[in-house]
């Protein structure tokens, strides 16, 4: 008889055990998830960016406008990622030769070296939520840059 009591007494333990764990697994699950996505997107975005800056942000004739080539490139990496949750934007500064804090050469090589800076910021689903207890809050953004330097009036010449 003391038996049968002692199991009655355990009788529920396994589904409290479960009714903890489902939501840190939930939680793990879908960090996981964005995790993925976004070492995918980072994939495709490193080798789309530097594609898109070679065949859109250089012209042959080097008579581009630097303000038309960042958003052309930025339009192509966004077309190629195709997700919701990427913002995608394009930086181009122009890009001195010489050393470190102005010293080296006293006049450019090549004129129009420009510096494009990629940059992808992806936006983890969801934001936030709260199950049974179990905050999941994930961070504002994640950031990934890429950037090239290219000289905008020779074609397919990347430094």
């Amino acid at each position: 008889m003391r038996a049968m009591g002692g199991l009655r007494s355990e009788s529920g333990q396994m589904v409290v055990e479960l009714a903890v764990l489902v939501p840190v697994v939930i939680v793990v699950a879908l960090t996981v998830l964005n995790l993925m996505q976004f070492v995918c997107l980072c994939a495709t975005f490193d080798r789309v960016a530097l594609d898109a800056i070679v065949s859109q942000g250089v012209a042959p004739a080097g008579m581009q406008v630097e303000g038309v080539a960042t958003e052309e490139v930025a339009s192509c990496i966004r077309e190629a990622l195709a997700s919701p949750r990427c913002e995608v934007s394009v930086q181009a500064s122009s890009a001195r030769q010489g050393g470190a804090g102005g010293e080296g050469l006293t006049f450019p090589v090549s004129p129009l070296l420009t510096r494009f800076t990629c940059t992808l910021r992806y936006v983890p689903w969801p934001s936030s939520f709260v199950l049974v207890g179990v905050a999941y809050q994930s961070p504002v953004a994640l950031v990934h840059e890429r950037e090239l330097v290219v000289d905008r009036f020779r074609a397919g010449v990347v430094l």
